[in-house]
């Protein structure tokens, strides 16, 4: 592959990103930002949880790639792209403001998203529909901390993977896959965004809150989650002939690096 074919842009119709986590040590802003200044698009949703008050409450953290990415995002609201945030649980006080533009940039509880091709997709974060994060905030902050520290045991992994040669694993995304009430937590809470998409009225939904990226056929209703920022590096996109792809950003970085090493 030639240097300009690698520079090329990805052009689509719309783009979800989810669980950035910006504030968070765990944040892949960089490979974001890689992502974002690669990407032209007409849409630009923002699915929760891309600002991590949670994480900062306990801890401020913010270095220049994290302000990067906020600057980008406005710069693209600035020159035509419609960017719509949804917040999430960690950027739950972002609510209030239901309706209100900052910056060119909407806020919205709930979305509606008319794809190319006529269908209709609820956009969410998805916390709502997750009764541990409903029901007791206390035990949530608890798997939070959990989960940081998986995340900080991850990053030392990946630096040595890297010092091998090999590409991104995620502990985290591993043992989800392999413990069963984790993979019973998945189905259960995929299953109630789909019947709330079913009940609206609607063809699909997109969500996000879990970190798992996922396109499915549930019943009558297309589920996309489009994935995290942390773990994954995946992005939800519509291309303009009105098909739906999952972006595994982390994955497209490695394959052109070997491209390049190989030309």
């Amino acid at each position: 592959m030639s240097e300009n074919a690698q520079n090329r842009p990805i052009r689509c119709r719309s783009v979800w990103i989810s669980d950035v986590h910006l504030g968070f040590r765990g944040c892949s802003a960089g490979f974001l930002l890689e992502f974002l200044r690669a990407t032209e698009c007409e849409q630009l949703y923002l699915v929760g949880d891309i600002i991590d008050f949670w994480s900062m409450k306990r801890k401020p953290f913010w270095p220049q790639a994290h302000n990067d990415v906020i600057r980008t995002i406005l710069g693209k609201a600035k020159h035509g792209t419609k960017v719509v945030y949804v917040p999430g649980n960690h950027d739950h006080n972002l609510r209030e403001y239901d309706g209100v533009e900052f910056g060119n940039v909407r806020i919205a509880n709930e979305a509606i998203h008319t794809a190319i091709d006529g269908r209709r997709l609820l956009i969410l974060h998805g916390d709502q529909f997750d009764s541990v994060v409903r029901a007791s905030p206390f035990i949530a902050s608890l798997g939070s901390h959990a989960y940081d520290l998986l995340l900080r045991i991850n990053r030392h992994v990946n630096w040595v993977r890297s010092k091998l040669g090999k590409p991104y694993w995620s502990l985290a995304a591993f043992l989800k896959h392999k413990v069963k009430n984790a993979v019973q937590y998945i189905s259960s809470f995929e299953q109630a965004v789909a019947h709330e998409a079913a009940r609206q009225g609607v063809d699909g939904v997109v969500c996000g809150h879990i970190h798992r990226a996922e396109i499915a056929r549930l019943g009558e209703v297309l589920y996309c989650n489009c994935g995290d920022w942390v773990e994954s590096c995946t992005a939800l996109i519509e291309h303009h002939d009105g098909s739906f792809e999952l972006m595994h950003w982390s994955d497209t970085v490695q394959s052109q690096k070997h491209l390049k090493d190989a030309a």
